[in-house]
C-alpha cells in the first residue's frame, strides 16, 4: 500500500510570524481609526461604543516589527515570569512522583467498581489539569489502556479518562496560568476572578462528559465488537515495565507534596480573589511552591534547583509564544486599525440576536484554535480584539474570557495538531479516524452545552468577581 505523506503542521512561531506579516499588510489597506476609552466603575480603561471615528493612515513599516515585537515581551514580561516559575515549581512536583501515585492508587482501588472508576478518574485527572496541560500524562496513558481493558472495556475508554478528564479540567479554565490568568491580565480583570461561575461549568461539563463515557463503557463491555478499536485491541501488547512510577503507593512525603501543591493554589486563588494580588504575587507563590515541594519531597538543595531549571526550561516556549503574540495587537494598534478591526466586528455581530453573541465568540474561539493551538498564545493574540469588542457588543470581559476558554479549550481533543491528543492516541496506538468515531458526537455536545452556558455568562451579566 502507498503510503501517503503526512503535511507537517508549521510551529506555532511561524503561524505567529505569518499572521504579524498579514497584520502589517493590513496596515497599509485598512483605515485606520479609533475609539474613545473611559474608565468603568471597576476602574477598567474600557472602549466607549458610541465614539468610533476615522483617522489619519498610519502603516507599519515593517521593518519596525521587531521593535514592536520588544515592547510585547516588555508589557508581558510579569506574566512571562508566572509561566517561567508555575513550570518550575509544578516539574518539581512531578519529579516527586506524588501525582502519579495518587492516580495510581485511586485506580487500583476502583478498578472493580465501574460505575466508580471512570468518574472518580476523570475527577483527579479534571482537577489536576485546571492547573496543567493534559500532555502531562501521555505516559501513563498505556497503563490506563491496561487496566481498562482488564476490566472488559476498549482502549478508547482507557485513553478517554486522561482525554477527557483533563479537556474538562484544562478548557473550562478554572485555574488555569497558561489560558485564564493570560486572558484575564490582557482583559484588566482580576486574577481569578470569576472563578464561582468557571466551577459550575467544570462540574456541568464534568456530569455530561462522565454520562457519555460511562455509557459507551457499559456498551463496550456488554457488546465489545461495537467497539471502533475491537479487532485491534485482541492483538494489543502493552508493557507496564517503564510506568513504575504510578505503581509505587504513597508516602508521607508524597502526601506533603500533595498538601502544599493544594495549599499554594488556595491562597493564589484566595489572594487574588479577596486581596487584590497581582501576576508579581502569584509569580513568589509558585517559587515557594517549588521550594517547599522540593524539600517535603526530600530533595537537596541542589536537585531544587536543577528540577526548577528543567521546568522553566519547558516553559519558554510559551513564553516566547505570549511574547511574539502580542505584537499582533501591537502592530493593530500601531497602524492604528485594532479599532477599526473592532468596529466591524461589532457591525457584524449586531446581526445576531443579543442572547446570541456569546455563542457566536464561542465559534469564533473554535476556528482560531484550529490555527492557534497554543492556549497561552491564543490568549495574547484573540483577547487585545476581544476585550474591547465585548464593551461594544453589551457582554462582559469576563464572558469574553469565557469565550476564549471553552474555544481553546473543547477543540483539541478533535484537532489532529493537538499535542496532548496526537501524544496520548500514539503512546495508546489509538488511530486518529477510530478515535474521531467515538469522539465526534461527545464534541457536538460539548458545543452545545457551552453555547447554553455562553448565553447563561450573558443573562447573569458575569462579571469580574
Amino acid at each position: 500500500m502507498e503510503k501517503v505523506k503526512k503535511k507537517k503542521v508549521p510551529h506555532t512561531l511561524v503561524i505567529l510570524a505569518i499572521i504579524i506579516l498579514c497584520a502589517v499588510v493590513l496596515t497599509w489597506i485598512i483605515p485606520a481609526g479609533v475609539y474613545e476609552r473611559v474608565e468603568n466603575a471597576q476602574g477598567v480603561e474600557v472602549i466607549n461604543p458610541d465614539s468610533f471615528k476615522y483617522i489619519d493612515k498610519s502603516p507599519v513599516n515593517p521593518i519596525k516589527i521587531f521593535n514592536i515585537s520588544m515592547d510585547g515581551f516588555k508589557k508581558a514580561s510579569t506574566l512571562i515570569f508566572v509561566i517561567l516559575f508555575s513550570g518550575a515549581s509544578f516539574n518539581i512536583i512531578t519529579m516527586s512522583g506524588a501525582l502519579q501515585s495518587l492516580i495510581g492508587v485511586v485506580s487500583k482501588k476502583t478498578e472493580s467498581k465501574e460505575y466508580l472508576f471512570i468518574p472518580i478518574l476523570t475527577f483527579i485527572f479534571g482537577l489536576i489539569c485546571t492547573t496543567q496541560g493534559v500532555n502531562t500524562f501521555i505516559g501513563f496513558a498505556p497503563v490506563m489502556v491496561m487496566i481498562a481493558l482488564a476490566m472488559g472495556f476498549d482502549s478508547i475508554v482507557g485513553a478517554s479518562i486522561i482525554l477527557l478528564g483533563g479537556a474538562v479540567g484544562f478548557s473550562t479554565g478554572t485555574l488555569n496560568v497558561n489560558t485564564t490568568i493570560v486572558a484575564q491580565e490582557i482583559a484588566g480583570l482580576p486574577p481569578y476572578s470569576g472563578l464561582s461561575y468557571r466551577a459550575v461549568c467544570f462540574v456541568i461539563f464534568y456530569i455530561i462528559t462522565n454520562i457519555y463515557l460511562v455509557r459507551y463503557a457499559l456498551k463496550i463491555k456488554k457488546n465489545p465488537e461495537l467497539s471502533p478499536m475491537y479487532e485491534l485491541d485482541k492483538t494489543r501488547k502493552l508493557d507496564s515495565s517503564s510506568h513504575d512510577e504510578f505503581n509505587s503507593s504513597m508516602n508521607l512525603r508524597k502526601w506533603l507534596v500533595i498538601t502544599t501543591l493544594f495549599g499554594a493554589l488556595g491562597l493564589i486563588v484566595y489572594g487574588g480573589v479577596k486581596l487584590d494580588w497581582k501576576l508579581e504575587q502569584t509569580a513568589v507563590v509558585f517559587i515557594w511552591l517549588g521550594i517547599l515541594a522540593g524539600f517535603a519531597a526530600g530533595f537537596n538543595p541542589s536537585q531544587i534547583a536543577k528540577y526548577f531549571v528543567d521546568g522553566a526550561k519547558k516553559m519558554v516556549g510559551a513564553a516566547l509564544i505570549i511574547g511574539l503574540a502580542r505584537t499582533v495587537s501591537g502592530v493593530l494598534d500601531a497602524g492604528n486599525i485594532m479599532d477599526t478591526s473592532i468596529h466591524s466586528m461589532t457591525s457584524w455581530l449586531n446581526f445576531f440576536p443579543h442572547i446570541l453573541k456569546g455563542p457566536v465568540l464561542y465559534i469564533i474561539n473554535i476556528i482560531v484554535n484550529m490555527f492557534i493551538t497554543s492556549g497561552s498564545g491564543q490568549a495574547a493574540a484573540v483577547m487585545p480584539i476581544f476585550a474591547p469588542l465585548a464593551d461594544t457588543i453589551g457582554l462582559t470581559r469576563q464572558t469574553a474570557v469565557l469565550a476564549f476558554n471553552f474555544g481553546d479549550g473543547f477543540c483539541n481533543y478533535i484537532l489532529p495538531t493537538s499535542t496532548a491528543l496526537m501524544g496520548i492516541l500514539g503512546a495508546t496506538d489509538i488511530p486518529y479516524d477510530r478515535w474521531m468515531v467515538f469522539m465526534g458526537k461527545l464534541f457536538g455536545i460539548w458545543v452545545i452545552v457551552g453555547s447554553i452556558l455562553m448565553v447563561g455568562a450573558q443573562i447573569i451579566n458575569l462579571g469580574p468577581m
